[in-house]
């Protein structure tokens, strides 16, 4: 990754609250609704060789249920006939039966090594979908959630090689021409992997376009694929297609063909050649010095060397300046001295102005040279740490600052994983254009707040979830903190069980669903209407943030979570829960109204006493609605 701009992510100040109290569990009820379905979710279990965490990780922990970012009314799943179910949600209309708006062509069940399948929305128009068995179909879907307009009718579909599911998918206008790109997540065996897992994953970048000869037909016109050793928790392809950005525990590298490997080769011997420093250089608090080893035909007359507060140029036999730059710090140029030395080498002495300033490096910019530090000063270094770490509890309890200790942390404090970083790839180099390296912020989760940008990803920053957004078209601001959820990284860490995590796409609250049954709700802070004091402080505490816990009937699995500003979705195998939001509304069950209460707070709803027990219990392939 040489060449590669290492950049931070920089928190807004005023997206934190220092001050928050914690959530306040609320006790108010979740109303369910439920509605009838003809066949079960097509969930598809792990085989026997699919025993890795990778293979966990893509395809056990897949969510089944695919929110449609652009009409956020409408939630879709393939269910066990091959068919594509679409759910409409409108808080203003009747709760209707999923209807069926499109029907894989393949029979799913004839297929023995098939994954899940997966689709993506990549505009309001066009649908990428996979079927599970290595075929890619793309889709000219018209104006969805409308039974009217809505019409799906296959423009492409192609073998590619090996099972794969949709990880995302972008369209765009390139040259006048339509084009859109689809990322492809496999987990292949991997033969030379003899100390590993056996396997490794990669990511398939192809890129669709419609032919010049205006016969509105569609034709692969390119193919990378990237590879590494672990599924990656958040990979997105920018609005444009120029670029690709990944967040993984390991580097992903793209595969190279032959002619590439050949040029990268030469390059390999050339810097090779470079590998010895030019020169050598150490430091004290009040000088630097520094060791050129010289041809054995150079003289004293053939050195020249200019000196300057704040510059240094060594030249030999008149030649290209050997070395030349600005100093980091400024020196006192007439105390400043050379000699060569018995074995042919030179050594320049350059006194410091500032004394006791450590420099990081001698020439700005100039990564030819070494720098040898003193063993005197390495355990100098080495004592002034010593505080920062001890293995014992603590040492000294009388000094003023005590050791840190891994000891002192809590469970949920302690990260499982590797740290993982951020990188972002150029789609025509084919590499590392920036990178970051995210450490402790543990990766959580991605939704998509605007669907015409990319999805943003949430990362635990101490115990908070700071939500970022990235803008490929801003290198000065390319990721933006756009939300901060208070102590949510503190408090999913304490969720054993947990499976998927999202929230609304206004930042008004955040969940988190675990493999069975419970799903919890973190609404952000609301103003009160009511007078509440802090009992500990004796102050008026202005707003409060809730916690909601909603526990489903069904113990089956949990396949799928969604979440939408008004409403966010839960889908067992035969079972899709919806959860409303606080605000003024009407709902209908078949023809009857459930209209909400103004009594209502947070994210209850009363449920109508006119519902039959039908309406109340559901059958063995139901869709549920949890408001």
């Amino acid at each position: 990754m040489a060449g590669a701009a290492h950049c931070s992510l920089r928190a807004k100040r005023l997206l934190l609250d220092p001050k928050f109290e914690g959530y306040k569990l609320s006790l108010e009820p979740l109303a369910c609704y439920q509605l009838g379905l003809d066949a079960a979710v097509a969930e598809v279990q792990l085989r026997d060789d699919q025993y890795t965490l990778d293979h966990m990780r893509a395809f056990g922990m897949y969510n089944y249920l695919h929110l449609d970012s652009w009409y956020q009314d409408n939630v879709y799943y393939v269910d066990q006939f091959g068919r594509v179910m679409n759910l409409s949600v409108t808080l203003d209309t009747a709760l209707q039966k999923p209807r069926e708006v499109f029907r894989l062509p393949t029979d799913l069940s004839a297929c023995d090594s098939r994954l899940c399948a997966s689709m993506h929305f990549p505009s309001s128009t066009w649908v990428t979908l996979s079927d599970g068995t290595g075929r890619l179909y793309l889709i000219k879907s018209g104006k969805r959630g409308s039974s009217a307009s809505e019409k799906w009718e296959i423009v492409f579909n192609e073998e590619l090689g090996s099972p794969f599911i949709v990880a995302h998918s972008v369209s765009f206008i390139k040259s006048d021409a339509h084009s859109l790109t689809v990322l492809l997540l496999r987990v292949e065996k991997d033969e030379l992997d003899t100390k590993g897992s056996g396997f490794h994953v990669t990511l398939e970048w192809v890129t669709i376009a419609e032919r010049k000869e205006g016969d509105h037909r569609y034709e692969i016109i390119k193919r990378r694929v990237l590879q590494g050793k672990s599924v990656p928790h958040y990979a997105a392809i920018e609005p444009s297609g120029d670029g690709l950005m990944i967040v993984s525990r390991k580097p992903f590298t793209f595969m190279q063909s032959e002619s590439d490997k050949l040029e990268e080769n030469d390059d390999a011997k050339v810097s090779n050649e470079k590998k010895d420093p030019l020169y050598y250089w150490q430091q004290t608090e009040d000088d630097v010095t520094i060791t050129v080893h010289l041809p054995q035909d150079i003289t004293k007359d053939d050195i020249k060397i200019h000196f300057s507060p704040d510059n240094i140029c060594v030249t030999l036999k008149d030649q290209t300046p050997l070395m030349e730059g600005n100093l980091y710090s400024s020196v006192d140029r007439e105390s400043c001295t050379w000699i060569i030395k018995e074995d042919k080498s030179l050594e320049i002495s350059l006194i410091k102005k500032n004394e006791g300033c450590r420099w990081p490096e001698l020439i700005i910019g100039d990564t030819r040279g070494e720098f040898i530090m003193d063993p005197s000063q390495c355990s100098e270094i080495a004592e002034s740490l010593m505080h920062l770490t001890s293995e014992v509890m603590n040492p000294n309890p009388e000094k003023e600052n005590p050791p840190c200790n891994a000891q002192e942390l809590e469970e949920c404090d302690a990260f499982l994983e590797d740290s993982a970083s951020l990188c972002r790839f150029d789609g025509d180099t084919l590499k590392v254009t920036h990178i970051i390296n995210l450490g402790s912020n543990q990766y959580l989760f991605s939704v998509v707040v605007n669907p015409k940008e990319m999805p943003c990803f949430c990362l635990r920053h101490d115990v908070d979830a700071l939500l970022w957004q990235p803008h490929s078209d801003q290198p000065e601001n390319m990721w933006e903190h756009i939300a901060t959820f208070n102590a949510l990284g503190y408090v999913q860490a304490s969720k054993q069980d947990k499976k998927f995590m999202a929230c609304a796409p206004d930042y008004s609250y955040a969940a988190l669903c675990e493999c069975l049954r419970r799903v919890f709700i973190y609404r952000q802070p609301t103003p009160l209407a009511t007078v509440l004091y802090n009992r500990k402080e004796g102050r008026q505490v202005g707003q409060v943030a809730k916690q909601l816990v909603a526990t489903l009937e069904a113990s089956d699995p949990i396949l799928g979570f969604q979440a939408t500003r008004t409403w966010s979705a839960v889908a067992q195998q035969a079972v899709m829960h919806l959860r409303q939001g606080n605000h003024k509304h009407k709902s209908r069950l078949g023809r009857e109204w459930i209209e909400s209460s103004p009594g209502e707070k947070d994210l209850g709803v009363l449920v109508d006493e006119r519902m039959d027990l039908a309406q109340q219990c559901a059958p063995k392939h139901v869709l549920g609605c949890f408001m």
